[in-house]
């Protein structure tokens, strides 16, 4: 018999501040690049091991912290994690300190510490966890693709309790190059979220994490329904998204909130313009408004999504048109990057 998926707990570290509640606080105002706050490690990481950490190592085992603590069991049956850049900072270390000693005595740690499974690998080491562990790099699809393993573990593997993250950071080269074939946004071009007249980017770095469960709690904050993955559509958008909610047995107006990975980027604002027109009696929301863009913030934006199922609230801030909701029972969480890797996430209240 197959099992459900529940959220019971999650953790972050973002652009906001570590406390930052979205149900009752303003967020801070996003910029073309921002940097996630970084919360004090010296309770959790020893501070010469800290040192020599990369900042999406350190924020992982925070975010992931932040996650275990809500929860009695902190038994884990396995750690997957989806990161599109990895540990990129560390990466750049080793290949200037190549560039600057002519291939010439290289220490190895900016090298072990660059591997894109180093942050699961940390975090098992951190808690002594010897179970499964996985790291998924594709592209902006890394986080579902790592939800989607788990979700896959949980119904047909018998796991009980995983946990599973996206994460991200800003790294100065990755950011220079970025900047220069337009992918972020110039210091003097216009934010707008909901009707954008430039390209690019708000550029961001984070990491969330979640402990799901085949256990339904008291504190759970949603139920995962499904996750699927495309490249492309591989017939029309409406077609698909149809053949998605039937599996489902769901029909679109059964969708109460569609959240949209809306970036401000011109360029990609076509796509969640359609999807509006496919879901036409639903209400929308979004939240890279709050975390700023990076390839796995779809992770924050489950985050976001699941919160609002729990609370059984739709703050304004999330609403990205006039809400139509009378009620909060589905929500289906929509991500792409240019026209590619595509992800959804359908949630329902626990």
């Amino acid at each position: 018999m197959q099992k459900k998926m529940y959220i019971n707990s999650a953790g972050n570290v973002s652009i906001q501040a570590t406390d930052f509640d979205v149900f009752h606080e303003e967020p801070k105002t996003i910029e073309n690049v921002n940097y996630a706050q970084q919360p004090s490690y010296k309770e959790l990481i020893a501070p010469a091991m800290s040192r020599r950490m990369a900042k999406g190592i350190k924020m992982s085992i925070y975010a992931a912290n932040e996650a275990l603590k809500k929860s009695e069991n902190q038994e884990l049956d396995a750690i997957i994690v989806g990161t599109a850049l990895g540990c990129i900072e560390d990466s750049e270390k080793f290949l200037g300190s190549i560039v600057e000693n002519q291939e010439e005595y290289l220490t190895p740690t900016s090298f072990i510490q660059s591997t894109h499974n180093t942050v699961a690998a940390q975090i098992a080491l951190h808690w002594q966890c010897k179970a499964y562990n996985f790291t998924y790099v594709n592209g902006s699809n890394s986080f579902e693709s790592a939800l989607f393993d788990a979700f896959m573990q949980i119904k047909f593997q018998d796991k009980n309790q995983i946990l599973v993250g996206g994460v991200d950071e800003i790294a100065p080269y990755t950011l220079e190059l970025y900047s220069l074939i337009g992918k972020v946004k110039k210091a003097e071009d216009s934010i707008d979220f909901k009707n954008p007249k430039t390209n690019g980017m708000t550029y961001s770095e984070g990491a969330t994490f979640f402990l799901v469960s085949n256990e339904k709690k008291s504190e759970s904050l949603a139920e995962i329904v499904d996750v699927q993955i495309w490249n492309q559509f591989p017939i029309s958008m409406e077609a698909s998204v149809e053949t998605f909610l039937n599996r489902n047995q769901l029909t679109k107006d059964e969708i109460d909130v569609v959240f949209l990975g809306v970036n401000a980027d011109q360029s990609q604002q076509a796509f969640y313009e359609e999807i509006q027109s496919v879901f036409s009696n639903s209400s929308f929301g979004y939240y890279q408004h709050i975390s700023g863009s990076y390839e796995t913030a779809s992770a924050f934006g489950l985050k976001m999504a699941a919160e609002v199922l729990q609370k059984q609230t739709f703050p304004k801030i999330l609403q990205y048109t006039e809400s139509k909701h009378k009620k909060l029972e589905n929500t289906l969480l929509v991500h792409h990057s240019n026209g590619t890797d595509i992800g959804f996430i359908l949630l329902k209240k626990c």
